[in-house]
């Protein structure tokens, strides 16, 4: 399965996966407001990969068949404030 890439022009670190170049009809248009103008990257055959980045292979070939689309969020990342409060010991009251 032939498988597009685009980054986000809004979001860093935000990645759109669709099965076809340019076709974003299977994109709920709140979601493309959101992601911005999407940026070409790469295309490739899904199907020849064995893993992806930091994306789960199995969850994006789901998500392509089932939605048309696939939407890879940075990773989570804890804020130092919060990092600051675990590593003191310190509660939110």
């Amino acid at each position: 399965m032939l498988t597009a890439v685009y980054k986000s022009s809004k979001k860093a670190d935000t990645y759109l996966y669709i099965t076809k170049r340019d076709d974003f009809s299977a994109i709920p248009d709140p979601l493309m407001k959101t992601f911005g103008t999407p940026i070409y990257v790469m295309m490739f055959n899904i199907e020849k990969r064995a893993k992806l980045g930091t994306a789960d292979l199995d969850t994006v070939k789901q998500r392509l068949i089932e939605d048309g689309f696939y939407l890879q969020l940075p990773p989570h990342t804890e804020s130092l404030l919060d990092e600051f409060k675990k590593q003191n010991g310190v509660t939110d009251t």
